[in-house]
């Protein structure tokens, strides 16, 4: 007989569980700017591809590996991509408290 922490353990092998997960967390971006979900959301998704196409499901340590891996590369390519350029910055070169 399984207990239901095993039965919560096997259901993080199945691929649309990371699926949903990264529908959520994509989602879950739009409150929280920062492209901190969006990268756990596309590690997630990545996870669930190599699960639906039937690569590491066996082992929940591999899994979970593979998703922080993929999640903080997918962070770092997009702070990259879209992150702060050069020139957006703003720098204040006089306080507003100065006049007084």
């Amino acid at each position: 007989m399984q207990t239901p922490a095993m039965e919560n353990v096997m259901l993080l092998q199945q691929w649309w569980v990371w699926a949903v997960a990264a529908i959520a967390l994509m989602g879950l971006e739009v409150l929280a700017p920062g492209f901190i979900f969006l990268g756990f959301g596309v590690g997630a998704g990545i996870v669930a591809l190599l699960l639906a196409v039937g690569l590491f499901g066996s082992n929940i340590a591999v899994i979970l590996l593979i998703f922080a891996v993929l999640s903080l590369v997918a962070w770092l390519a997009m702070r990259q991509v879209f992150g702060v350029r050069k020139g957006q910055v703003k720098v204040w070169d006089k306080d507003i408290n100065d006049d007084v």
